[in-house]
């Protein structure tokens, strides 16, 4: 039996995933439950052999209002055991955030490329999750801000250990410092996002568009594409060197490769398996 999400929605079509959060009413504030659900789907793409891309996009007025106070409130920020040390209450809350911090690597760690698509407010763990995508996109009226330093809080899922690799150090720093709202044609001029659209379903058929791209070519060249340039931003040029010719040398005589090439010499578009 497949599960139900109730925070987000897992919709698939063809070689092509759609994550979207689902809880407009709430202006999709991330419950704990949001977590787990970002966790389950980005886990059940990686191990699909039919999706070859995902897009994640929002419902609603905004992509995300960021983390639910109310819900971290009632949880453990809101904790009054007095029964229980000090020293055990801050490792229950070093491996609550540990666990939140996974949750959102499950995008980075999957082998299939991620766009986000983001429209409206992205605020706080909005930018968390969309700095571990691989390519972002947003409409004109799109806000990142990491709102976590104006609330008291460093943040501590992602966004302050990626950013710096997407934007310059300097926007990176004044955006984490200020917690000010960053505008789309500003993400634009950074580098925060690819593109800027006029509205939603612009970009959402930009999104698309893309990923149809993406899916028609050879899947374990795209995947190993993702994994070169992963451990690449990790080490050194000459490690990313030697891993990408360890990898080559594994994989590169694959079914898909004569294809390429048959197709080639064919005049006609290559179909491509994955093998």
């Amino acid at each position: 039996m497949s599960y139900e999400y109730t925070a987000i929605r897992l919709d698939k079509t063809g070689h092509i995933a759609e994550v979207v959060l689902n809880n407009p009413d709430k202006l999709n504030a991330m419950a704990p439950i949001f977590f787990d659900e970002i966790k389950m789907a980005f886990e059940d793409i990686n191990q699909d052999p039919e999706i070859r891309v995902a897009i994640l996009w929002a419902e609603g007025r905004h992509f995300t209002a960021g983390l639910d106070l109310f819900a971290a409130a009632q949880g453990i920020l809101g904790g009054a055991d007095t029964e229980v040390s000090a020293a055990t209450k801050n490792y229950e809350f070093y491996n609550h955030v540990k666990h939140l911090q996974d949750c959102f690597s499950a995008a980075e760690r999957c082998r299939k490329p991620v766009i986000a698509a983001v429209h409206g407010h992205c605020i706080g763990g909005g930018v968390d999750l969309t700095t571990a995508c691989d390519i972002r996109l947003c409409t004109k009226d799109a806000t990142f801000s990491i709102h976590e330093t104006k609330i008291a809080i460093v943040a501590d899922v992602g966004t302050l250990q990626r950013i710096t690799r997407v934007v310059s150090k300097g926007m990176a720093r004044e955006m984490a410092f200020t917690g000010r709202k960053l505008s789309g044609e500003r993400a634009l001029q950074f580098g925060l996002v690819n593109e800027v659209y006029d509205d939603k379903e612009e970009m959402l058929e930009g999104a698309r568009t893309m990923a149809a791209e993406i899916a028609a070519n050879p899947p374990l060249a795209v995947q190993g594409t993702k994994e070169i340039l992963n451990y690449s931003d990790e080490h050194t040029v000459q490690e990313g060197l030697d891993y990408v010719a360890q990898w080559n040398a594994s994989f590169l005589h694959s079914k898909d490769l004569t294809e390429a090439i048959t197709s080639f010499v064919e005049k006609r578009e290559p179909n491509f398996t994955g093998e």
